[in-house]
């Protein structure tokens, strides 16, 4: 049996040219002009694959993918627009859309991408017997959170299809990308475009939590599981429900955390720490990093069974630098940010403004250029912002940490544990697993003292 596409548009010529470009001996074309007329036709005969327009009058495409796979869950659906705004990318690929193109099409490309879906060899069709009796998908929430993603490089639209994506699925996400780049809002952005949305969303940067800690601060502790351990506490995994926790950095965490965390992921369990017995959790697990993961695993610095549990899904962010076409509108996107943060009257960005804003090279990526907009939303006088009120001329990239000797690393190290556990001397050489006497010298050494 042929297989069978309906394309859906408001433009006759357009329908005309992609019926025309699309018809081959094996595929079967039909038209409709809006969502209405789509649906009446996918109740009379078998429909296998809808290519519809985004902006139509009355039934839009993304509601009408709603309501193909209310009606027809094996029917795939590919959206098209010439309007290339990101909410609604975030939206169809969250509802089930195999695809999200942006016009202008280019046909080989579209003819390549019909074969290539039909060819998957989905069961059912709208008509057929088999798919018609599927329930519907549940309900998501009605409140989505799509204002903050801004961008409309092919880069960053492959970025929200993959948001999308991994919105509608509850599976472990990784995010990578440099610091500075929004990671962290790209994981609330799943969240809150998925079926969790009204659950917790517990953001851990692993960087700010001492190595020796990590492991209570994630999954708690029992009362007197160490000394200081005064009573019971709840950890970010319980905190979370079965809402989502966001791991920043965790490349940077200890190979022993990382067999624990593995642990979590395998059997949806974990121990707090001094309890007898498991806890579960039912948290989907968002994790980023900036680190080169697949040198930390060559390295051994990094497990590679924990790599591939957390990337199910991998979102790679890029940074500033290579999607300068986004910086105008991200400019002023960030800008109307601040100045309802600061309550402050929203200037206008000079045409030269944001010719120095996109030469830019950015090494500090989106937080970079929030701070330098920030700074000049304080500094202008009028109701436009100038080259000169940027400050970007010459803007050093940030200088490399110096190294630091092991004397320094050595007493950083028990400065921060130390402050952990509130100057606890007795718990602080239990967690160093040393002698109080050798933790005495070492404050001595170091001129460790407590803040008062």
């Amino acid at each position: 049996m042929p297989s069978h596409l309906l394309i859906v548009d408001d433009d006759p010529s357009v329908r005309a040219s992609l019926a025309d470009a699309l018809q081959s001996p094996g595929l079967g074309v039909s038209t409709a002009k809006d969502g209405e007329e789509a649906l009446a036709l996918l109740g009379e005969s078998p429909v296998h694959l809808v290519l519809t327009d985004l902006r139509m009058p009355g039934i839009d495409g993304v509601e009408l993918l709603r309501r193909i796979r209310a009606r027809a869950p094996a029917v795939d659906v590919i959206l098209m627009t010439a309007h290339d705004d990101m909410p609604n990318v975030v939206e169809a690929m969250r509802e089930g859309a195999r695809e999200f193109l942006v016009k202008p099409l280019d046909l080989r490309e579209l003819r390549s991408l019909v074969e290539r879906v039909l060819s998957d060899g989905a069961p059912g069709a709208a008509g057929d017997e088999e798919g018609a009796g599927r329930p519907p998908r549940a309900d998501d929430p009605e409140e989505y959170r799509l204002d903050s993603l801004v961008g409309r490089t092919p880069a960053m639209i492959q970025v929200f299809k993959v948001v999308g994506q991994a919105a509608a699925n509850r599976v472990n996400v990784l995010i990578r990308g440099e610091s500075g780049t929004g990671k962290e809002l790209i994981a609330r952005a799943i969240h809150f475009n998925s079926p969790a949305a009204s659950r917790p969303f517990v953001p851990v940067n692993c960087t700010a939590i001492p190595a020796t800690l990590l492991e209570s601060e994630l999954f708690g502790h029992r009362k007197g599981a160490f000394t200081g351990a005064t009573s019971d506490r709840r950890g970010r995994f319980a905190a979370a429900g079965r809402g989502s926790i966001f791991l920043d950095e965790v490349g940077d965490t200890p190979m022993e955390f990382q067999s624990k965390l593995l642990r979590v992921l395998q059997e949806q369990e974990y121990h707090p720490v001094g309890a007898d017995r498991p806890q579960r959790t039912e948290a989907r697990v968002i994790a980023a990093t900036h680190r080169d993961l697949e040198e930390a695993i060559r390295e051994e610095r990094f497990r590679a069974d924990l790599y591939f549990r957390l990337r199910v899904l991998e979102i790679r962010i890029p940074p500033l630098r290579e999607r300068k076409d986004d910086i105008p509108e991200l400019a002023r996107h960030l800008l109307g940010l601040i100045a309802r943060t600061l309550e402050h009257p929203c200037p206008a960005l000079s045409p030269r403004a944001l010719e120095v804003l996109t030469e830019h090279d950015w090494p500090g990526n989106v937080r970079e250029l929030e701070n330098a907009l920030t700074r000049a939303l304080v500094v202008a006088t009028g109701d436009t912002i100038r080259p000169d009120h940027l400050d970007l001329a010459g803007a050093p990239a940030p200088p490399r940490p110096p190294l630091r000797s092991l004397d320094e690393v050595e007493g950083e190290h028990v400065r921060r544990i130390l402050e952990a556990t509130g100057w606890h001397k007795t718990r602080t050489a239990e967690i160093l697993e040393i002698s109080r006497p050798r933790l005495n010298r070492l404050i001595a050494k170091h001129g460790l003292e407590a803040k008062p």
